[in-house]
């Protein structure tokens, strides 16, 4: 569901995007997701804000080319935040509460000409840290 809401020259467009992870750590490529609602939206430049409401999720902008880079990662955030510390939030993830801290919740994307304004290589990631699970990103674009 979109939602849209236009007041003279300001537009404003909301959609909610659910995606579904299949392992406990994977990141998730949403770029092609993400430029169609840009396009949906009918905004030529602005800003598409990217939010990830969950404490054990997060988003990252990163090489989508080789996926060696998020395998480097992955791993790297893994030697930092080792599963088998000493830790004190009993459900047992506290790993992918850290590891979503360190990552971030939300980042955005410049719109230029209708479509997002990413590197050559840029790609958009959900990045699970607790799945399986259904996650939901908050795509928000505003006119420029």
């Amino acid at each position: 569901m979109a939602i849209v809401f236009n007041e003279g020259d300001e537009v404003y467009y909301m959609k909610v995007l659910e995606v579904r992870s299949r392992r406990k750590i994977e990141f998730i490529d949403v770029t092609s997701q993400i430029k169609r609602i840009v396009r949906e939206s009918g905004v030529k430049n602005g800003i598409c804000y990217i939010y990830i409401p969950h404490t054990t999720a997060g988003v990252t902008i990163n090489e989508n080319a080789d996926p060696s880079v998020v395998e480097d990662i992955i791993d790297t955030l893994n030697r930092l935040v080792p599963q088998d510390w000493r830790y004190k939030h009993l459900e047992g993830n506290s790993p992918a509460h850290i590891k979503s801290t360190l990552v971030g919740h939300s980042t955005f994307v410049l719109i230029e000409n209708g479509k997002i304004a990413l590197g050559t290589w840029q790609g958009i990631f959900l990045c699970e840290f607790d799945g399986p699970r259904t996650r939901k990103i908050y795509i928000e674009i505003l006119k420029a």
